[in-house]
C-alpha cells in the first residue's frame, strides 16, 4: 500500500498538479530526514540534507521516467546529498571505523568457529519496538561504517530490494548482501550487552518469583 502511495504522489508531482509536491514533502520528509540523521549522525546536518533533497526532488522532478521508481530515486539523490554534506561538516568523524570493530566475538570450538552472541530470545514479543531498544539499535547504526550503514538503511528501514539497493549505491546486488550480512551482525553485537543484561535480568525475576 505505501509503494501504490509513493507511485500516486510521484505521478501528480510530474504532472504539475497543484499542491502535489506539499502532499510529496509530507510523505517523504520525516523519511528522508530519518535516513540523513542516521546516515550524518547529527540532527543539523540531517535537517539540510532533507531540506536539500527536497528541493532537488522538486527541480528534477521531470527528470522522473518511471514513478514506480521514486523511492529508489529519492534516495539516491538523498544519498548524493548526505554525503557531500558530510564531507564538508564539521561533525565529520576523524576517520572511518573498520567494520572489524564492530564485529562480534570469534571463539574456536575445535575445528569451527563459533560466533559469541547474546540469544535474541531473551527478548519478550514486541521488546524491540520499544523506546530504549529503538534508541539502542539506531545508536548501532550510526557506529557502522558508512557503507555498511548506508545498505542497512536502504533495505531494513526503507525496505528496498536488493537490486534498487545495489542501482542507488553503485554497486552490485552480491555486495549488498555481503555488507548487510556483516552490518546484521555487527548491530547484533551491537545490542549484544542490553540482550544479555535483559536476559539476566528475566531469569533473576522468574527465580524470585513467588510459589504458586
Amino acid at each position: 500500500m505505501e509503494r501504490k502511495n509513493e507511485v500516486e504522489l510521484a505521478r501528480r508531482l510530474i504532472a504539475g498538479e497543484p499542491e502535489a509536491f506539499d502532499r510529496f514533502v509530507d510523505y517523504f520528509r520525516a523519511r528522508i530526514f530519518h535516513y540523513s540523521w542516521l546516515m550524518c549522525g547529527q540532527r543539523e546536518d540531517a535537517e539540510e540534507v532533507a531540506q536539500e533533497t527536497l528541493m532537488k526532488v522538486f527541480d528534477s522532478a521531470d527528470q522522473l521516467r518511471e514513478p514506480e521508481k521514486v523511492k529508489p530515486w529519492v534516495f539516491r539523490i538523498a544519498k548524493n546529498v548526505c554525503l557531500t554534506k558530510r564531507r564538508k561538516s564539521i561533525f565529520a568523524p576523524s576517520r572511518e571505523l573498520s567494520l572489524d570493530e564492530f564485529m562480534p566475538t570469534k571463539h574456536r570450538d575445535g575445528n569451527q568457529v563459533r560466533i559469541e552472541i547474546a540469544d535474541w530470545s531473551s527478548l519478550p514479543d514486541g521488546k524491540a519496538l520499544q523506546s530504549e531498544m529503538k534508541e539502542l539499535l539506531e545508536k548501532a547504526i550510526r557506529e557502522l561504517p558508512e557503507t555498511y550503514r548506508a545498505v542497512v538503511l536502504l533495505r531494513d528501514m526503507e525496505e528496498l530490494s536488493t537490486r534498487e539497493t545495489a542501482r542507488i549505491l553503485d554497486v552490485s546486488e552480491d555486495v549488498v548482501k555481503t555488507r548487510l550480512h556483516r552490518a546484521r551482525l555487527a548491530i547484533r553485537k551491537g545490542l549484544d550487552e542490553y540482550l544479555r543484561r535483559n536476559g539476566t535480568e528475566r531469569r533473576g525475576e522468574r527465580r524470585g518469583a513467588p510459589a504458586q
